[in-house]
């Protein structure tokens, strides 16, 4: 049942990393797409002050059912551990947060313009 529940976990971070991504480009999902961002956002900085900075809640869990199907030494970003898995290497951990960080703020940029554009200059 741990395996199932893994690869559910892993499912469900790859739809959100995609979506965090990627969900501004429709127009029908801009919305979704910024609360999930800022919502993303929000885990990272304000619950990190807590449980350190880029907390996530569902690679914490992620972790801990991984753990008990064994694996060790996990990273502490899925997107560092999913990166290293794709090109099977052990990439610096600091360039996986620029990375990712550059990434989510150019996403959040065009999703905060593409809203405000929808909303208030409507053709």
């Amino acid at each position: 049942m741990d395996k199932l529940l893994d690869y559910f976990l892993d499912f469900v971070h790859l739809f959100l990393i995609f979506f965090n991504l990627f969900g501004w480009i429709s127009k029908k999902t801009r919305t979704y797409n910024l609360i999930c961002l800022l919502l993303t956002l929000s885990s990272w900085f304000i619950v990190g002050l807590w449980y350190g900075i880029g907390y996530c809640p569902l690679t914490d869990y992620h972790w801990k059912v991984k753990t008990q199907l064994g694996y060790e030494n996990l990273p502490s970003s899925y997107i560092k551990y999913l990166l290293d898995g794709i090109f099977s290497t052990n990439l610096s951990s600091r360039f996986v947060e620029v990375l990712t960080m550059s990434s989510t703020m150019v996403a959040l940029f065009l999703s905060i313009y593409l809203n405000i554009r929808d909303r208030f200059f409507k053709k």
